[in-house]
């Protein structure tokens, strides 16, 4: 056992039992910040001033004193000369990673599960923060976590706009593991709560990769089939997803993708469903589902319909602000067609709905009947 993984031993130790350990010092990497060539032994500083910040992270309870060794951290992480930039960064990603690894470890072997869930949720979020690819895979360990929340903070952690900034780069490397990371979000969908699926909705819409397409495409075919079997919850959700795949039709008019109309059926599936589910469900949904509802319709008619058909759209708002279900359905077969004629939103768009009996659907799917209270 080297000399600090004995004391992140120590620590643990020290952590069990509740004391506040001693302060980072910070003198030492405060100058090797400001140092336009780096040797060895700045490595080595840089290294230490990681080792010990983690352990005192582990060590601390106060939120407060927790929340400035973070701080301390991430004020850190880069330093202040660009000739040095690289090679800093390339030594505090390294000690980062080894440091956090090691300190997660240390975390599931607390006696105590309340505080392994908090000293997990403090590093995922010093993770999230630093917004370094090279830890990436500290997150992705902790995607198939039993803790709703650990879940969610790994996702975060590896959706976050920094990190697809970096997944863009056109690297082969990175191209990779944005693969991966999405093959991992994917089977992460049917496990997730509301929150989470915004977070993987809006990293599948971003990084740019065909996989992530189909991601996005698989979570709306997920909130499809929920609202077929009446199970769909946090119906505001779907406000997001609707005006993701919104943007993605409008960047296929400059950039022609295989996938034009499947983005397409989706929208209009989804929305139509969203629809249809206010206006039959009125005798079944409760006040907050009729809530998220009419912020659902009324937002995606004024930025997703009206763009999409290019002129204002409101009659949905006046329809659903009169409590008329007769003008709502009107405006329902206009867009999405009466069951024997293609809406306009298929003409405009130039999609269909699948295939039935052999031929293109060109209205969308019949949502049906609500089951019994």
């Amino acid at each position: 056992m080297n000399s600090k993984l004995k004391i992140f031993t120590v620590l643990a130790i020290v952590f069990t039992v509740n004391l506040v350990c001693w302060a980072v010092s910070t003198r030492q990497i405060d100058d090797v910040r400001d140092k336009a060539v780096l040797d060895s032994d700045d490595l080595v500083v840089i290294d230490d001033f990681v080792a010990q910040a983690v352990q005192e992270l582990l060590s601390t309870r106060d939120f407060t004193s927790i929340a400035k060794i973070r701080a301390a951290i991430l004020s850190r992480n880069n330093s202040n000369v660009s000739s040095a930039a690289e090679q800093y960064a390339s030594r505090f990603s390294a000690s980062a990673h080894k440091y956090i690894s090691e300190a997660f470890e240390l975390a599931l072997g607390q006696a105590s599960s309340d505080a392994s869930f908090k000293v997990r949720v403090n590093l995922l979020i010093l993770v999230d923060e630093l917004k370094d690819l090279r830890l990436a895979d500290l997150a992705m360990v902790k995607l198939d976590d039993e803790n709703t929340v650990i879940r969610y903070l790994a996702v975060h952690a590896i959706t976050n706009p920094a990190i697809v900034e970096q997944l863009n780069s056109g690297k082969n490397a990175d191209l990779q593991l944005a693969k991966k990371i999405t093959e991992r979000l994917e089977k992460l969908v049917n496990r997730c709560d509301a929150d989470t699926i915004a977070l993987i909705a809006q990293f599948a819409a971003d990084v740019r990769i065909p996989q992530g397409e189909n991601l996005l495409l698989r979570i709306a075919d997920k909130r499809i089939a929920e609202y077929a079997n009446w199970t769909v919850e946090s119906e505001l959700l779907d406000a997001s997803i609707l005006k993701l795949l919104c943007d993605k039709m409008i960047s296929n008019r400059k950039n022609v993708l295989d996938d034009k109309a499947a983005v397409a059926r989706r929208f209009g599936q989804l929305y139509s469903y969203a629809m249809q589910r206010y206006i039959n469900g009125k005798d079944f949904l409760d006040e907050q589902a009729g809530k998220q509802l009419i912020s659902t319709l009324v937002e995606v008619e004024k930025t997703c319909i009206s763009k999409l058909m290019e002129m204002p759209q409101s009659v949905i708002k006046r329809a659903i602000e009169q409590d008329s279900y007769d003008g709502l359905l009107h405006e329902y077969n206009r867009l999405f067609g009466d069951g024997q004629n293609p809406g306009q939103l298929t003409l405009k768009l130039d999609f269909n709905y699948g295939e039935s009996d052999g031929s293109e659907r060109v209205t969308s799917l019949v949502l049906p009947q609500p089951p019994e209270k």
